[in-house]
């Protein structure tokens, strides 16, 4: 924090001060953020491309396996023989000692050949177009009078004070941006239920926001049963299957080991269920350099355990819609605790995977054809701003902090992204 020294220069020399103390929020951000939280980490982030409007598409390819028909109905491969004798019943020395006499180029191997004697396997090649636009958001601090600050007892304290909560405020603003963006862009859901818990799909685009009403969104299953091991083993299986081990966080023993971001509440019911605690205590294996900065020790039964303490909780608002009950509640600018949040029933957690989606955010742009101007940053780089205006501010005397977001979310690989809705007051775990 620099140090006033304010001599014959008045407010000019706290105009001064509050520019240099803006260009630390960045850098203040960065070292509250770093390895702190999931979403900050592991969300991978690109730059949004210049020039190509507000909107992108991204052509994204389906997983493919071979078909023995060219309409890709039945999978497989169409095996035959290679080289097969060309005899007939009044032929004379066919074959010796069994092998063909006729030669494979003769044979419709694997060549255009038409009904039966087609042998060829195809792999059809199926594609998605995928939309997404850039978001923007602006954050503002309130009107801070100069003078103020010049006659004003720890002023040291209280442009401390001003830095912490715009830096606090941008991280919480990211990481929340990356949450509800995930939960977004994640096409498998998972409700937790006592059996039969099944990994639905199609929930790409539904957005864990205000209130959700599952019934009309698809007919997803509302959950009545806890978080469990079961249910992830089901999960685990499924994103094996679907090729996602390859790009996993880490590797035990040669099996991929995927993030799964929970509660310490949820955590805690997994790792202390009946006939799993042992699971615990026998792993001695290294944790990924990717995910050991977090404060990962540990995997747990094919999962890192990612703590995020303001994961989503919900009511149900009927038989079929849940809404969302936020962490803290804001009156008058004062932020508080909501007491609503530790009591609500539901609470969702999320399977990561680094090719699910990636946030793009603009570079920052200082001009063009001659025409240039203060380049703006889009990560919440927040600056000093005092605009003199004839009739609100003729001295120059009131300046405010003005910090500018944007990001867009690409979806890739949205399938291998679970969002996994359960009962947290309830004691039976899902099946």
């Amino acid at each position: 924090m620099s140090t006033f020294d304010l001599g014959s220069a008045g407010t000019t020399a706290i105009n001064t001060i509050l520019a240099e103390e803006a260009n630390r929020i960045n850098q203040d951000v960065y070292s509250r953020t770093v390895h702190t939280s999931a979403w900050m980490d592991l969300m991978k982030q690109t730059a949004f491309p210049d020039g190509m409007g507000y909107q992108l598409s991204t052509l994204v390819y389906d997983r493919a396996i071979p078909t023995t028909d060219s309409a890709g109905d039945t999978a497989g491969v169409n095996w035959s023989a290679l080289g097969t004798l060309n005899s007939a019943s009044n032929s004379f020395g066919t074959s010796d000692l069994g092998q063909p006499l006729k030669d494979a180029a003769d044979d419709v191997q694997g060549g255009r050949g038409t009904g039966a004697a087609d042998n060829r396997s195809f792999v059809q090649f199926s594609k998605q177009l995928k939309k997404y636009n850039i978001d923007r958001a602006v954050i503002e601090s309130p009107r801070i009078s100069l003078e103020d600050l010049r006659f004003a007892a720890h002023r040291q304290e209280q442009l401390r004070a001003i830095m912490d909560n715009m830096a606090e405020s941008t991280r919480y603003t990211w990481e929340n941006r990356y949450r509800d963006e995930f939960s977004k862009v994640a096409d498998s859901y998972i409700g937790a239920v006592a059996s039969g818990t099944a990994i639905q799909t199609g929930f790409e685009g539904t957005e864990l926001a205000g209130t959700v009403d599952l019934g009309t969104a698809g007919s997803f299953t509302v959950p009545t049963s806890n978080i469990s091991n079961a249910l992830l083993d089901k999960s685990y299986f499924n994103l094996v299957r679907k090729g996602a081990g390859s790009e996993a966080y880490g590797r035990e023993n040669g099996r991929p080991v995927f993030g799964l971001v929970l509660s310490s509440e949820a955590s805690y019911q997994l790792q202390t269920e009946a006939g799993f605690r042992d699971d615990v205590r026998y792993n001695n294996s290294k944790v990924s350099d990717l995910i050991a900065p977090l404060g990962v020790e540990k995997s747990f039964r094919g999962f890192y355990h990612l703590v995020d303490d303001l994961a989503p909780r919900f009511t149900l608002a009927n038989t079929d819609q849940i809404t969302r009950v936020l962490p803290y509640t804001v009156s008058s600018g004062v932020t508080t605790q909501n007491s609503a949040y530790e009591t609500a029933e539901y609470e969702a957690a999320f399977i990561l995977h680094p090719h699910v989606c990636e946030s793009q955010i603009p570079n920052p742009f200082s001009g063009a054809q001659g025409i240039s101007f203060d380049p703006i940053s889009y990560r919440g780089d927040f600056k000093w701003t005092n605009i003199p205006n004839e009739v609100t501010n003729p001295d120059g005397t009131i300046g405010f902090f003005r910090g500018v977001l944007a990001s867009a979310t690409k979806p890739i690989k949205t399938d291998l992204g679970f969002v996994i809705l359960y009962k947290r007051t309830s004691t039976t775990p899902a099946a």
